[in-house]
């Protein structure tokens, strides 16, 4: 049975494992900032008590967002408020990248894929976020600047992990260490290397890495309609907890 407090331990390991490239604190609320590198780094997220009104603070937002070139975006976790989701909407704010999170205990997980061409480091190194870049096809000047610096800044332990084929990296993924949890991430392949079981292997790497460093859960984040991911994870023993998406605002104007 999945209980608010589950979901809220979930929300904040995925904040303290994926930093913006700014941030700022606002009455209980998250104004994340990244040049809209992705939704989840650059949305407004809930995480205390407010004491001002959401028709005074939405506003004040969209206002932020507007002075750096982006929509204003809102998370909706089920920690939110139906009946602020339900404003959005009526405020023309359309649903985007709803995604999936996932869930499993680390003693029930299914870790029977080789591993011995994945590579393992602690640290994430420069060669490692310049392949990633090019495996997940960011080609913004401005992005290839600020994520170096957004992986630099991730506060906790982590697993990084990678393949290689003559010379170059060909698959990534990370994992981050944060109470007995592993969060799984950075999942990719390149295109050519895909259906040889590599992402299998890397996040079964991960996975054995973080029990090793004393995890005894994992999560990860898929987004909805990605079925050969989420047919991949459920494979390794994860199970759907709960999904969040975003409310993204039309007018940048």
């Amino acid at each position: 049975m999945t209980t608010n407090i589950d979901i809220k331990t979930i929300e904040d390991l995925s904040l303290n494992a994926w930093p913006s490239f700014q941030m700022e604190l606002y009455d209980g609320w998250i104004l994340r900032f990244s040049h809209f590198y992705t939704h989840r780094t650059n949305s407004v997220e809930q995480f205390g008590t407010s004491s001002l009104t959401w028709r005074e603070k939405i506003p004040y937002c969209e206002t932020a967002y507007r002075r750096w070139g982006t929509p204003a975006i809102f998370k909706i976790s089920p920690l939110v408020s139906k009946d602020f989701d339900y404003m959005l909407e009526n405020r023309d704010y359309e649903i985007q990248h709803t995604t999936n999170v996932m869930v499993v205990n680390l003693e029930d997980a299914v870790l029977d894929a080789p591993t011995d061409v994945v590579t393992v480091s602690q640290t994430i190194q420069r060669e490692w976020i310049d392949s990633l870049l090019t495996l997940n096809g960011t080609t913004n000047t401005i992005h290839k600047t600020i994520v170096p610096t957004m992986y630099d800044a991730i506060a906790k332990d982590t697993i990084c992990v990678f393949v290689q084929s003559q010379g170059e990296i060909v698959a990534t993924g990370l994992g981050i260490l944060d109470r007995d949890y592993v969060g799984v991430y950075a999942i990719y392949v390149r295109e050519d290397y895909r259906k040889k079981g590599l992402a299998r292997s890397m996040c079964t790497c991960i996975l054995k890495e973080g029990i090793t460093r004393g995890a005894k859960k994992a999560y990860l984040q898929v987004v909805d309609g990605n079925d050969r991911a989420y047919r991949l994870y459920e494979s390794l023993g994860f199970k759907y907890l709960y999904h969040y998406w975003f409310r993204v605002s039309k007018d940048i104007s």
